[in-house]
């Protein structure tokens, strides 16, 4: 059996790069589902053709469109907002001591 080449082993260190890149995808992945929800409450807008029903609906696509880009916005800036009253800097970071 050849020896163990522990030269490469993960840590819980790897943890902090894993999180970050975590955090970094989601607000990627909203900031595309926003653009994709925008679009199609405008398109469903433009095509409603006067329906009230259907212009009700697409305001409702724009409505949660535009409501969970404030929800994330505001969460961040709670989070700032946190980090600046505690002047705990590392609360919008993910570190594992040691």
């Amino acid at each position: 059996m050849p020896p163990l080449n522990l030269t490469n082993a993960s840590t819980l260190k790897d943890l902090e790069t894993v999180f970050g890149f975590l955090i970094q995808s989601v607000l990627a992945l909203a900031g595309v589902v926003f653009f994709i929800m925008l679009i199609a409450g405008g398109f469903k807008f433009i095509t409603s053709g006067g329906d009230p029903k259907k212009v009700a609906e697409a305001q409702g696509v724009l409505t949660w469109a535009v409501g969970g880009l404030v929800f994330i916005a505001i969460a961040y800036l709670i989070l700032r907002l946190i980090a600046v009253f505690t002047g705990v800097n590392s609360i919008l970071t993910f570190n594992i001591p040691g």
